[in-house]
């Protein structure tokens, strides 16, 4: 019989899988509000304390070593801050459930009435099954 401290593990773990079945649209990365000077002399950008053109929306992120960066349209701007808080909230999701695996593991691993009770289960019928088919006739 399972302890109480793992049975709560136990709980907690299969709460954490549930948690992980609702996750819904998700990506990784940074969002970043840019702003930038044309170099137009003329233009509002060029005078001194203006922001400049903008802001214009990039997601930043890490592909194979390598940064990538996607323009964002102002209008996905709430959509896409969604994501990467979905993506977020994925990421700590599976973080807690692979410490709290590891907590049932070493509950189990401490346990070891729990697993001498199952060692004679295994194996323990002694009769011989019977065969499926009718054996071959040796005649040839």
């Amino acid at each position: 019989m399972p302890t109480p401290d793992l049975e709560a593990l136990e709980k907690r773990r299969s709460e954490l899988k549930a948690k992980l079945a609702e996750v819904g649209d998700m990506r990784p990365g940074s969002l970043v509000e840019r702003y930038r000077r044309c170099g137009k002399a003329g233009c509002h950008c060029a005078g001194e304390g203006d922001p400049g053109h903008g802001p214009s929306w990039s997601l930043t992120r890490e592909v194979a070593g390598k940064t990538v960066t996607r323009v964002v349209p102002a209008t996905a701007v709430v959509q896409t801050r969604e994501q990467i808080a979905e993506h977020r909230r994925y990421r700590d999701l599976v973080r807690d459930l692979v410490e709290t695996s590891e907590q049932v593991c070493d509950a189990k691993l401490r346990a070891p009435a729990a697993a001498s009770q199952e060692a004679p289960k295994k194996g323990a019928s002694k009769r011989r099954s019977k065969p499926r088919s009718s054996p071959r006739s040796k005649r040839s």
